[in-house]
């Protein structure tokens, strides 16, 4: 698979501009209400709460800062699905068509966009075929998504199944433990990662094993099984042994996750959806309320306090969050498209949208390619970003070649 490069550097008055200190406290209020004055459309963006993907709101709300919400007469329109989104999906698919009321509205932003979002897209597109509607790290199969939404994005599910491998070995693991459940690991995009993961381990001469734990999104709720992580891992270490790397597929077994590891020993590549602000702060007791917006600190601060409590080489992460510039990049992205700034097929302008919140990044990806049919999709992009190591710095994750092989794994393999 020939893959299209990209690197995003912005200048550091753009970094100083968007992330940091006063400046952005004192420009974002005057931003919004500059956007409110001169404001002829609308942009809604659907997320999961602060409990299930708070960096996802968090993008929403960096949004708001810049350009105003609905209410006050700005642009953004936000709100929350459930956080059992898999009981009270007509619930979710409902609050998404509703946004498509407003005459206003140009652009539907859902991340992540959980089941029921490509009924809801085809729905709006019923009714209201001017409206963009963009899938950020969709739970639904490419196949199904790709059929409702003028762009879907997910974090690069077949290279980082490879290369969080590779970045596990680098910090000398001898073994990998995935942690899911059925659902997740009915997902395309999940089941598919974690074959190519088992593949990786073989080649690279890790052992592999898998570990289930309870959705959150059943009875047991987020509290129970965050609960059922804390207990277990204790158990995980001693079968394993501390030279294990660990990976979990849902962000609410993350936290519990880190602070274990920390506690018992054990690895960490990075999250499902990484972020220094994805389970590190509530796992080491990390209060970010003076770094707010500013990444560079943050990432500064998360790894001081987990070298000099769990040692330098053994916790990842992504520089900046995932979840957080998605949802900013995307709802940037259809503000230029709108204006008539930008083009939905000229997929070099979403990363230049995206390159707004993740100033000097380097990022690798490419367009989904269907195992299965060779077809390259059009409106379907795969990212990923280089793997930070806590008191070691980046590993060269989006420089690696992953070989053919795992691009023509089949998710019904």
């Amino acid at each position: 698979m020939k893959k299209i490069r990209l690197a995003v550097v912005l200048l550091m008055a753009a970094v100083l501009l968007t992330f940091t200190g006063c400046s952005k406290k004192e420009a974002a209020p005057a931003a919004a209400a500059e956007a409110a004055e001169t404001q002829t459309f609308h942009i809604g963006i659907v997320t999961g709460t602060v409990s299930q993907s708070e960096d996802d709101l968090r993008g929403a709300e960096e949004l708001i800062k810049r350009y105003g919400k609905v209410s006050e007469g700005g642009m953004i329109q936000h709100i929350t699905y459930p956080d059992d989104f898999m009981s009270q999906q007509e619930t979710t698919i409902s609050q998404i068509v509703a946004l498509a009321d407003d005459p206003l509205m140009k652009a539907i932003i859902v991340n992540q966009a959980v089941p029921g979002t490509t009924e809801a897209f085809k729905r709006v597109k019923e009714t209201r075929s001017d409206i963009l509607c963009f899938a950020g790290e969709p739970h639904e199969d490419p196949g199904v998504i790709q059929t409702t939404a003028d762009l879907a994005v997910n974090s690069d599910f077949i290279s980082r199944g490879y290369t969080i491998i590779w970045a596990a070995k680098q910090m000398g693991a001898k073994a990998f433990v995935h942690i899911s459940f059925p659902r997740h690991m009915s997902y395309e995009t999940l089941g598919l990662r974690r074959k190519i993961m088992e593949e990786a381990c073989k080649d690279l001469g890790l052992e592999f094993a898998f570990e289930t734990a309870p959705d959150p999104t059943s009875d047991v709720g987020v509290a129970g099984a965050q609960q059922f992580i804390l207990e277990k891992v204790p158990q995980w270490i001693q079968k394993y042994g501390k030279e294990t790397a660990f990976f979990c597929t849902n962000d609410a077994h993350t936290e519990p996750l880190l602070k274990q590891l920390a506690t018992y020993g054990g690895m960490f590549v990075e999250a499902d959806l990484p972020s220094p602000l994805m389970g590190y702060p509530g796992a080491f007791g990390i209060d970010l309320t003076e770094e707010a917006g500013d990444f560079a600190k943050i990432l500064s601060k998360v790894e001081k306090v987990v070298v000099e409590q769990a040692g330098a080489g053994k916790f990842g992460t992504w520089a900046f969050s995932y979840g957080f510039s998605l949802s900013a990049g995307l709802g940037e992205y259809a503000k230029r498209i709108v204006e008539g700034k930008a083009s939905l097929s000229k997929i070099s302008d979403f990363y230049t949208a995206l390159g707004e919140f993740t100033p000097g990044a380097k990022w690798n990806g490419g367009s989904y390619i269907d195992a299965n049919t060779g077809v390259r999709a059009k409106n379907h992009v795969l990212i990923y970003m280089d793997t930070y190591i806590m008191g070691q710095g980046y590993l060269p994750t989006t420089d690696i070649e992953v070989p053919e092989k795992y691009f023509n794994i089949k998710f019904t393999d």
